[in-house]
């Protein structure tokens, strides 16, 4: 089965000009058009948009998307790189999470505090609000 341009942008999130980029780019490579010369896509080239995706938007390059396809287009001699490659983006990756889990601690640790705070200050003007180690004490 083949599934027009249309179908791709509204199922896998992904823009027309993405598209066309990603073929210029060699990503995206043997697009099909149908005969009215509009591209169509095969279910393997949607799998394959949706994983370019996936690496896209973990933040891999796409330099190093263009060099996985091409591992890959080798054949099973790349097998160990590919997988290798793919480790190695999971490691960045899972680093980039724990270090957002972290901020996202520090921030739900501030918004604990202006809750805890909030009435205090909502009541009392002068209240001397802490939070941010920039208190300063307001003077009239």
């Amino acid at each position: 089965m083949m599934y027009s341009m249309t179908y791709v942008v509204e199922n896998l999130n992904v823009s027309a000009k993405t598209l066309r980029f990603y073929e210029e780019q060699g990503i995206l490579p043997n697009i099909s058009r149908d005969e009215k010369g509009r591209r169509v896509y095969s279910e393997q080239q949607i799998d394959w948009i949706s994983f370019i995706r996936c690496l896209k938007e973990t933040g891999m390059p796409l330099s190093k998307i263009k060099d996985y396809k091409e591992l890959y287009e080798s054949g099973n001699a790349t097998y160990l790189q590919r997988e290798e490659m793919l480790k190695t983006h999971k490691v960045e990756m899972q680093k980039k999470i724990d270090e957002s889990l972290k901020h996202l601690e520090e921030l739900n640790y501030k918004i604990a505090m202006y809750e805890l705070q909030k009435e205090e200050v909502m009541k009392n003007p002068d209240y001397n609000f802490k939070c941010h180690g920039l208190e300063v004490k307001i003077v009239n």
